[in-house]
Order: C-alpha cells, then sequence, then structure tokens
C-alpha cells in the first residue's frame, strides 16, 4: 500500500475519460487515493481573476465547471472507488500545472491527446511535456483507435479489461544503463495486479536474414539459460546480464513471475509489438548519461509512447542512487 496518490490528468475529452477509467482502477490495486485533476480553461481562470482583482460581490463565487460535473457523474455511477476520492480544479499553464500535482503521487495518468489536439496526432503536446519532465512517472493511456485488440486468453478479464488489468507488464531493460526506479515501479505494478514481468532487452547483431523477417522472440525462463543453450553469444550474454540485474527485484517481489527476452533489431519496434498483449508497458525516461537536467526523453521512450497499442508508463529517475 502506497499513500501517494494516483493523479488523473483530466480535460472532458474522451481520450482523458479513459484514463481516468485506468487511473481509477489502478488506485484500487494499489490501495490508495484517486485525484482528478483538471486545468481550468482559459476563459475560467480569467473570470476568477477579474472577479478577485475586482472584489465584485454581485459575481457569483463560482464559475461553471462542465468538465467537473461530468467527471463526478462517472465516479457516481463506477462500481468500485477507492477510500478517498478528491477532484481538483487548477489553474495556470496544462504543463507546468500538471507538474507540479504530480510531485508527491505516485503515478500522474493521462490520455494521448487533448481535446484540442488534431485527430492525426499520436501524441498530445501536453502529455509529451509531462512524460519528459514530470517528478513522478506519467502513464499515457492511448485512445481506442491505436488500442490493440484483446487477446482471447484475456477476454475472462470482464470489463476490467478495458482497464488494462489482463495481460502482462512488458519492461524495456538495459542491463547497464536502466535505472533501478523503472524496474523497481515494473514489478510493483506487476505485484499489483498479480501478473508477470516480461523483460525485453535488444541487441544489435542482426541474426540471419530468414529469422529476421515477422520472427516474434523468443520468451526464456532464468531457469532455461543454460550453458549449452541454443541462443547466439550476444544473446545469451544479454540474457544472463538481464538476469543478474534482476536479482534484487525478483528478492523484493518473490511472487511476481518473470520472463526475459534478448531480441535482435530496434528495441522500441519490439516494445511497440510487445505491447499489443501488454497491459502496461514500462521505459525510462531517458538515458542516464546523455540528457541535461534530467528533462530530456530518449529516443526509445519517444518512439514507445507514440506508437504503442496500450498504456505505457514513463518513469524519471526518482533517487540519486538509482
Amino acid at each position: 500500500m502506497s499513500n501517494a496518490p494516483v493523479v488523473a490528468a483530466v480535460d472532458g475529452s474522451d481520450h482523458s475519460l479513459l484514463a481516468l477509467e485506468w487511473a481509477r482502477t489502478t488506485a484500487l490495486r494499489h490501495r490508495t487515493g484517486l485525484v482528478v485533476a483538471h486545468v481550468l480553461p482559459d476563459t475560467a481562470q480569467l473570470y476568477a481573476a477579474r472577479r478577485s482583482s475586482l472584489a465584485d460581490a454581485s459575481q457569483p463565487e463560482k464559475f461553471a465547471d462542465p468538465v467537473g460535473e461530468r467527471v463526478r457523474g462517472i465516479l457516481a455511477a463506477a462500481p468500485e472507488l477507492p477510500d478517498e476520492v478528491r477532484y481538483d480544479a487548477l489553474e495556470g499553464s496544462v504543463p507546468e500545472a500538471l507538474r507540479v500535482a504530480g510531485e508527491s503521487a505516485l503515478m500522474l495518468v493521462m490520455g494521448s491527446r487533448g481535446r484540442g489536439g488534431f485527430a492525426a496526432l499520436l501524441l498530445g503536446s501536453n502529455s509529451r511535456a509531462l512524460a519528459s519532465s514530470a517528478a513522478c512517472p506519467v502513464v499515457v493511456v492511448p485512445h481506442a483507435a491505436r488500442s490493440a485488440p484483446a487477446e482471447p486468453a484475456d477476454a475472462s478479464a470482464g470489463s476490467d479489461a478495458s482497464a488494462g488489468s489482463a495481460g502482462r507488464v512488458v519492461l524495456g531493460l538495459h542491463a547497464a544503463e536502466t535505472a533501478d526506479d523503472v524496474l523497481a515501479f515494473a514489478f510493483a505494478e506487476a505485484a499489483a495486479r498479480g501478473t508477470t514481468v516480461q523483460v525485453v532487452s535488444a541487441y544489435a547483431i542482426p541474426p540471419a536474414p530468414t529469422l529476421v523477417m515477422d520472427s516474434p522472440f523468443q520468451v526464456i525462463p532464468p531457469e532455461g539459460l543454460a550453458d549449452d543453450g541454443d541462443a547466439v553469444p550476444a544473446e545469451r550474454e544479454m540474457l544472463r546480464s538481464q538476469t543478474a540485474r534482476l536479482v534484487p527485484f525478483r528478492a523484493r517481489w518473490p511472487q511476481v513471475r518473470v520472463e526475459q527476452a534478448a531480441v535482435p533489431g530496434d528495441p522500441a519496434e519490439r516494445l511497440v509489438t510487445a505491447s499489443r498483449a501488454a497491459a502496461l508497458v514500462v521505459v525510462g525516461r531517458h538515458h542516464p548519461r546523455r540528457s541535461v537536467g534530467h528533462l530530456m526523453i530518449g529516443s526509445v521512450a519517444h518512439a514507445v509512447l507514440h506508437h504503442a497499442h496500450g498504456p505505457v508508463a514513463v518513469v524519471p529517475t526518482l533517487s540519486d542512487d538509482s
């Protein structure tokens, strides 16, 4: 159980309401609170500022907030709510107001596009800005057109499947560079969901051409890493590096089953493919030695955010010793 709440950013769009449902079920799994954050439109902010500056008592103290009314109606109809639920109407620019709201959050959950986005956009500017700079993990929930159809094995998950409860947690791992906070987030999510962590790493050495085209990657459990295995040397070494890196996390979350995959090719492409059958894809925000001031997003995280078929968590380095 965590005392930090799950924060859902909403603006009344269908994209943000999908994120709200995902956040609600996630808060229930973590047995923590839910904060629904809405940054008021400029007209409402200007009205509040004008009334305050003029001290005009004849003007209504409260302004219309149709988004708040819609959110309250949705939550009232929900089958179950966290013990603590709060709706916050925020002022300021959207990225900055949500950055502040997420400073003490377990995670900040957003839709992939907001109300003002063009239909052709894969990722909205606010989602991209928060994923690049928020102090907490940011989960971006894609709109329905990008979501992969449920796998047959997940059909028994019921209505909760649409909120991302079915499927495994996929972790994109560079054994030498991914921060501990990223691994810890993936394992904690898998534990809360009662599901598997699938660890995916990619290497650049190409296999034979006959194996490259449309070849799914092989998932190997830790006990399958025998010295006389059939893996190519690069794959075998990467799997062993994974295994060594995962030791403390397997000890901390012994109930979480782990699958390991070392695959040739582009890591972002492999993670996007894996997202079709995943409840959540977890990636680190940036390359720890290539970003300036921890405010840049890495190329893998950027590509996965734009193209994944399910929710993506972008996790910053949360502690100095990671």
